[in-house]
């Protein structure tokens, strides 16, 4: 749906306003580290299943019945051009949180920053209504939500979520020897440079904005099963961050197959071009000291697809050998088939927790 409104200037691009975009607009891990310090003893909460004491994607309370309640939320500033198109991603980049608990996502409520004295507020509304398509689309309702005028135009959703108890995946509870699987490409962080620069192609524009609004679905069903023992969502820190988080979760370290890495088309060539999001530096900087390469692997490129910042990037997750039937009959299920293989496995700690490996797994 096209949001292009004519003014004296031209049409308005809505990256032209954000500083940042998308998951990129993310705080620097060792940035937030340091915000979320804190000196307090604070008081516990033993139904509290997940909260502050991990990096986990969503906080998770348990009801007493078997069940728990998931709560996230997350926003950010406009990745693409169209708004409707920025409602849709920003939705699915949030309910995302849900599915990677192994959750079902119950409803949904927006959060909206608007600078309306710069920006019409008829895109305001076709951001709301790429919501709401997304939200119907995980057939929860877009229940409320709260705005204000801002700055840069903000936006996403508060998203409530249920569980099963026993059915929880958290992204630090991978064992030795477990294979990862990663279930999109990367790489869509230098495609939404590439579109904020204006260097696009459409092709791969389209590529781009296919991904980002591909709602995660296959977490609620791949949570059903036990051979699955991590799981999280790829978003602001890269694949190389996320399992960072998650090997070190876990005391454990990981070894990643580069070639078998899926890699969005066009991403190398705009890398060609020098076209790399400014969180990508930010992320290496800090997690370049935990990960080593091994010879014959093509380092520069990997230190620019590693750590890119994805917006409502795949599922990453972890499953004990022997259980792959399961778990590749499930994604083949859910139209992942592409994605139904391993790209490395979890080992021993070392003193570099991320290995990436030249060649393939298999």
């Amino acid at each position: 749906m096209s949001t292009e409104i004519i003014q004296d200037a031209g049409p308005i691009r809505l990256t032209q306003f954000s500083r940042g975009a998308g998951c990129g607009c993310k705080i620097a891990p060792s940035v937030l580290e340091e915000i979320l310090r804190t000196e307090q003893n604070g008081k516990t909460f033993p139904d509290l299943l997940v909260g502050n004491q991990s990096n986990d994607d969503a906080a998770v309370y348990d009801l007493g019945n078997g069940s728990a309640v998931i709560s996230t939320t997350d926003f950010f500033m406009p990745i693409v051009d169209d708004a409707f198109d920025f409602g849709r991603i920003a939705s699915a980049n949030a309910i995302s949180d849900v599915y990677a608990m192994g959750g079902k996502p119950l409803m949904a409520v927006a959060v909206l920053g608007w600078p309306i004295e710069k920006i019409p507020v008829s895109l305001a509304q076709q951001v709301l209504e790429g919501a709401r398509k997304t939200c119907a689309e995980a057939n929860i309702p877009l229940a409320g939500g709260h705005s204000i005028d801002a700055a840069e135009p903000i936006f996403g959703l508060a998203v409530t979520g249920l569980v099963d108890v026993s059915l929880l995946k958290k992204n630090n509870t991978a064992t030795e020897g477990d294979l990862i699987y990663l279930t999109k490409p990367i790489g869509v962080g230098i495609l939404s440079t590439a579109i904020k620069r204006g260097l696009i192609q459409p092709e791969h524009e389209a590529v781009a904005i296919e991904s980002m609004c591909q709602l995660n679905k296959a977490g609620e069903p791949l949570g059903r099963i036990a051979g699955v023992t991590a799981m999280t969502d790829v978003t602001g820190f890269g694949i190389l961050g996320h399992l960072v988080e998650m090997a070190s979760g876990a005391g454990l370290g990981a070894e990643i197959f580069y070639q078998d890495i899926p890699v969005a088309p066009g991403a190398r060539e705009y890398l060609a071009q020098r076209v790399v999001p400014d969180a990508t530096f930010r992320n290496w900087n800090s997690y370049s000291s935990k990960v080593g390469f091994e010879k014959g692997v093509p380092v520069m490129e990997a230190f620019s697809l590693l750590p890119d910042p994805q917006t409502n990037g795949g599922l990453f997750f972890t499953v004990k050998p022997g259980q792959e039937e399961a778990v590749e009959a499930c994604l083949q299920a859910e139209g992942l088939g592409a994605f139904a293989k391993p790209i490395g496995r979890m080992v021993a700690a070392s003193d570099k927790i991320i290995s990436v490996r030249n060649g393939s797994f298999s």
